[in-house]
């Protein structure tokens, strides 16, 4: 399955969803994408998270879903290693 980076710009500061992550998570099975991770900025308006997900468009829509942005979305598939060597994302 396809690997995507999603940026996500927030006005504010992201908010963190520990209470809404079991929601998230119900709506991305129903969707069938897989967040794997996200890293936050330092200050706290982005997000850049990695999913797993047979397209961009369920990306879309398990965001729309989730009311969440999903301001820009780009397939990986590879890692740079500091060696030089290319790696799988998983």
């Amino acid at each position: 399955m396809p690997y995507f980076i999603i940026e996500r710009n927030y006005a504010e500061d992201v908010p963190v969803p520990l209470e809404a992550a079991a929601d998230i998570n119900l709506i991305n099975d129903e969707e069938e994408v897989r967040w794997l991770y996200s890293f936050l900025s330092v200050d706290r308006r982005r997000s850049y998270c990695l999913y797993e997900a047979a397209s961009m468009e369920a990306i879309r829509a398990a965001a729309v879903r989730a009311g969440m942005p999903a301001d820009v979305i780009t397939e990986v598939d590879g890692r740079m290693m500091p060696t030089g060597q290319l790696a799988a994302v998983s």
